[in-house]
């Protein structure tokens, strides 16, 4: 059974940086398919901010491209954000998500595997 769990959240001030990890358990080659971070504030629908895909080619949402950088470790099976700069705005439950059975075209597209979800939280 696949199990995502993700940590390194937390409070931050606003300029601050932050590091996430997911680490995946219950499948081998849980890293050679897509790999993505989400992240939902109470009230809206939860969206994907960053993907990478099986080669390592990243895709992100406009507010965060230039300030997050999503990476992976295939060996340990685990991914990864990079949070600099980080801005009230920020502030939401992240979560991150796999998806084995694709390999590319991994931005915007559906994730059948999901961790519990880790909160950021961005003061002014």
């Amino acid at each position: 059974q696949v199990r995502l769990v993700e940590s390194g959240g937390g409070s931050v001030q606003a300029g601050g940086s932050l590091r996430l990890s997911c680490q995946a358990s219950g499948y081998q080659y849980a890293a050679a398919g897509c790999m993505g971070w989400f992240r939902q504030v109470p009230g809206k629908e939860r969206e994907q901010i960053a993907a990478i895909d099986s080669e390592g080619s990243t895709s992100y949402e406009d507010s965060v491209r230039g300030r997050f950088t999503i990476s992976k470790d295939k060996a340990k099976n685990a991914l990864y954000l990079r949070m600099n700069s980080l801005k009230p705005e920020d502030t939401a439950m992240y979560y991150c998500a796999i998806e084995p059975d694709r390999r590319f075209a991994c931005y915007k597209s559906e994730y059948n595997y999901w961790g519990q979800g880790t909160q950021v939280t961005v003061s002014s």
